[in-house]
């Protein structure tokens, strides 16, 4: 089944376009050394243009998720190279457990979620569309499509010790992140037991922040983004060194995050002060 002729699930010069697209992210996401205007999450600002961030974050995370299953569900077929080996369904597969916890499960769990700017979705939708047309095409019929082609190179224990880092890796991330959700979770009930001791309404938690201090975050300030970094080298590693568009997914991840992460232990400091902040590093331990 052809969803959009060329495009979904995508052809050959629909992927490569993709690919090529997708490597000059970093172009763009360089932006952010410039300038510390990122209306979204902590620096999130008051605008008309503003959407709902539960929804906003669904509907931005959710493209690359559901062209890669897609892709993978027809473009075998497609190709005439149904079934295709374990392995091509298991790296489908696990990019999709990821952003069902990333795209619906996270906005779900969080207790609020600050509104997003249209153009930080904007571009988070691009990044997710180019990164699903790449991951999807690979695993689809690009990439490699016979036991023989994964089994060169001792495959076996590539992949599994990519799923080891992928799969850790990712509970470090849900622990991460719910140690902040917890933050909020906490001044929800101090806020409640408030309101019904005096009889009055509960106030939100929007901008409720604290500095987390449980697993990593006693080292740096942003352990879910050095976790996920983590994951997705995992991931690259399963696929192998010719797994070009998990190569390129983990740089234009690094190139998107960083920024955000050296400004957010700026934004730290200024809120709580650099006695309180301590000797954490921005998002690599001891080094960042």
């Amino acid at each position: 089944m052809t969803l959009i002729p060329g495009v979904l699930p995508p052809s050959i010069e629909t992927y490569n376009l993709a690919c090529q697209l997708f490597k000059y992210f970093p172009l763009f996401a360089s932006v952010q050394w410039l300038t510390a205007w990122y209306p979204a999450g902590k620096t999130s600002i008051d605008s008309r243009f503003n959407l709902p961030g539960r929804f906003a974050w669904a509907v931005m995370e959710t493209p690359g998720l559901a062209i890669v299953l897609y892709s993978i569900l027809t473009l075998p077929d497609q190709l005439g190279l149904s079934p295709l080996p374990w392995a091509n369904y298991t790296l489908a597969g696990l990019y999709v457990i990821h952003y069902v916890y990333r795209a619906w499960l996270y906005p779900l769990m969080a207790p609020s979620m600050s509104p997003i700017h249209p153009l930080p979705f904007l571009g988070a939708i691009l990044f997710n569309v180019l990164n699903g047309l790449s991951i999807g095409g690979w695993t689809g019929g690009y990439g490699p499509t016979t036991v023989e082609e994964w089994s060169e190179s001792g495959t076996i224990y590539r992949l599994e010790i990519g799923m080891v880092i992928w799969g850790w890796s990712l509970l470090a991330v849900i622990f991460h992140d719910d140690d902040l959700r917890e933050i909020r979770r906490a001044a929800g009930r101090i806020q409640k037991e408030k309101a019904e001791k005096e009889g009055g309404k509960a106030q939100g938690v929007d901008k409720v922040y604290m500095v987390p201090k449980n697993g990593l975050f006693k080292f740096i300030l942003y352990p879910h983004y050095f976790c996920e970094w983590i994951e997705w080298t995992g991931y690259w590693i399963i696929g192998g060194w010719g797994f070009g568009p998990a190569r390129t997914f983990l740089i234009n991840e690094i190139s998107a995050m960083l920024p955000r992460a050296v400004r957010g232990r700026r934004w730290y400091i200024e809120k709580f002060g650099k006695e309180k902040i301590g000797s954490r590093k921005a998002v690599i331990p001891g080094i960042l």
